[in-house]
């Protein structure tokens, strides 16, 4: 549910234009398409959003029953009214390359091996004979990765033991490991939408009911904090710094707050640190969840699939020292511990992650600012917000279909994942993710087919919907 004044707030005030009712029908329509409003929220009545907008109450009464007609709302006799999708809208579709290699692909987003790493990986074979004698599992990780990571920590303001990390082979296999020791089928969990695709697939295979809310234009700390305590969610699934897509980073009182609200709904919460080290700006850092918390429930994921290389298959898990060794109990069940090797690598990358960073750093500037002028030359009806960091561009389509456009750009050469995937019950058609991480005269041939791509989509005629 939201009440009037936050969705006054949401709409921007009093609606310009007219009529008036049709400007406000669009207004929120819009909402429930970007995610903003998610869906099956209970609107406010008529009554509380007129005079909340500074607007008639038949203003608002018309809007609601356009976008009833729409299949936009839904409403019964005594029940109220609550956002919902026309049948037969897009759902997160997802369109997999054939093989071909000579596609360009858009769905991929992380960046090649840093400069060097072959002189890391010498480094790791020199290493691996002191650690042959033994076993090979260390279902921990190994000691020298933890206090590694936990270094890591403690520079950035978390004072961390190496006994609060548990290494993972991979972040995604660091949240199935969390879902799995604190996650019930049914149980409900706060994600932001849009969101990491595969996440949502981890919280729907271990049965949770998801709970979205809107960070298309940021992160709305009241919102959150609502949804927080009216879903009584277990769990909050958040990426705080350049999250992906929308490369936006949570400021430090958001996290202040949102931390403060999960103590009081007594809600755990993973904060998805895997992009963390990938600013592209001189941006001041706020500090980690974690730095808020003061009770053991902020639970922090990261990997090196990003800033390192995604063939190293290495993450971690921060937590308390309890929680910890439950997780490795956990995992018993999938995986004994994660290869030795490759922690090996990472560890040695570690160690030089300021040269490494910097380099990132000089690479992703580049290929932003050459994605950004062939998308404002090829497609200037395209809007986004430039981000401070991470790898992709969240771009708003104008007249297109994501859906149809991933279907066409198939034909053009292209492997584009639609925005719908990117959310919760198919909202989010009208965007899609562009990362910056190809060479820069293969992000301009990208874009020009995308273009091709986008003039052929919004030509085709579009199926008759079926109203609700």
């Amino acid at each position: 549910m939201i009440n009037a004044a936050s969705l006054a707030r949401l709409l921007g005030g009093t609606p310009e234009g007219r009529p008036l009712y049709a400007v406000l029908a669009r207004d929120l329509r819009s909402l429930v398409l970007d995610g903003r409003l998610p869906l099956r929220t209970r609107l406010p009545a008529e009554r509380d959003l007129a005079a909340a907008l500074g607007v008639s109450r038949t203003t608002v009464t018309a809007a609601y029953d356009a976008l009833r007609a729409e299949g936009y709302v839904e409403s019964r006799q005594g029940a109220g009214s609550w956002t919902a999708l026309p049948a037969g809208s897009p759902k997160a579709a997802r369109h997999e390359p054939a093989g071909d290699r000579s596609l360009i692909d858009l769905a991929r987003v992380a960046p090649p091996a840093p400069r060097g790493f072959e002189d890391d990986v010498a480094a790791a074979v020199a290493d691996l004979p002191a650690y042959a004698c033994g076993p090979g599992y260390e279902p921990l990780g190994l000691w020298a990765l933890r206090e590694a990571v936990a270094a890591r920590y403690g520079a950035r303001g978390v004072p961390t033991l190496p006994e609060q990390i548990l290494i993972t082979t991979g972040a995604q296999h660091g949240l199935w490991l969390v879902l799995q020791a604190l996650v019930h089928p049914g149980d409900p969990v706060l994600v932001e939408s849009p969101t990491y695709p595969h996440a949502l697939d981890a919280l729907r295979r271990a049965g949770a009911r998801l709970v979205p809310a809107g960070v298309n234009a940021g992160w709305d700390a009241e919102l959150i904090t609502s949804g927080l305590r009216q879903s009584a969610a277990r769990l909050a699934y958040l990426i705080p710094d350049f999250q992906n897509p929308t490369g936006l980073l949570m400021d430090d009182e958001v996290r202040a707050a949102l931390v403060a609200a999960a103590r009081a709904t007594g809600t755990y919460v993973i904060g998805d640190e895997t992009f963390t080290e990938l600013a592209v700006d001189d941006v001041t850092r706020p500090r980690p969840l974690a730095a808020h918390d003061t009770d053991g429930r902020v639970i922090t994921i990261g990997s090196a699939s990003k800033v390192l290389w995604g063939g190293l298959r290495i993450g971690w898990i921060r937590g308390t020292q309890a929680l910890v060794r439950r997780l490795a109990e956990v995992r018993e069940a999938v995986d004994l511990a994660s290869p030795v090797f490759e922690q090996l690598i990472v560890a040695r990358l570690l160690g030089r992650m300021g040269a490494v960073t910097g380099e990132r750093r000089a690479m992703l500037r580049e290929r932003r600012a050459v994605l950004v002028e062939a998308l404002r030359r090829e497609c200037p009806g395209w809007t986004f917000t430039l981000p401070p960091g991470g790898l992709s561009l969240w771009v708003r389509l104008q007249g297109t279909s994501s859906t149809a456009l991933a279907a066409t750009a198939a034909r053009y050469g292209l492997h584009v994942v639609p925005g719908t995937a990117f959310g919760v019950d198919g909202v989010l058609d009208d965007h899609l993710r562009v990362p910056y991480v190809l060479p820069p005269e293969v992000l301009r041939d990208a874009v020009s087919r995308l273009a091709a791509a986008s003039r052929e989509a919004a030509r085709a005629p579009r199926p008759p919907m079926a109203f609700v």
